[in-house]
């Protein structure tokens, strides 16, 4: 059981496992913590205050602030209960000492004349527009355990591709 900011996280998604590890790089897991502590500490009594002062103005059934009030609450615990259950099978990747790919670290290829750089995060982090790949991607699960000057093919929209690894950091 995890504990984080005098609350015990102990809630799971329907479609894991719950055994299921979920790596994440140190950056990312502090940064679902900071989120989970905002959600669990200002967010949840401040839509509380917005469904209790919408509540006091009568009927329910069509005050529009109440409605948006309890849809903004169903959001909040729906997103609680997601980070909890992540934050509970968290685990920080401590990186390879082979010079492998490994979630967390940078990692140039070499792609149709061009280098790229990408950075392996776990999946809850990815942000494909920042070059921030998910180790459960195509592309980020084709990457893990290779060295450098290994190549990989992955199948993409465009055709298959094939990427040259030139450095792991």
């Amino acid at each position: 059981m995890f504990k984080l900011g005098g609350i015990f996280l102990g809630v799971a998604l329907k479609n894991k496992n719950m055994n299921d590890v979920i790596y994440l790089t140190k950056e990312g897991l502090e940064k679902l913590k900071k989120e989970f502590v905002e959600l669990t500490e200002v967010k949840r009594s401040q839509v509380a205050r917005r469904i209790k002062t919408a509540r006091d103005m009568g009927d329910t059934s069509e005050n529009a602030e109440y409605i948006a009030a309890r849809e903004e609450q169903s959001f909040i615990e729906g997103k609680i209960v997601e980070l909890g259950d992540i934050l509970k099978k968290a685990k920080v990747s401590t990186g390879s000492s082979d010079g492998s790919v490994y979630v967390g670290c940078k990692v140039t290829v070499h792609i149709d004349g061009d280098e790229e750089v990408f950075h392996i995060v776990g999946a809850p982090e990815a942000d494909p527009a920042n070059r921030k790949i998910s180790h459960e991607s195509p592309l980020g699960a084709a990457l893990l355990g290779k060295k450098v000057g290994e190549k990989i093919e992955v199948e993409a929209p465009v055709g298959k591709l094939t990427y040259t690894i030139l450095k792991v950091e």
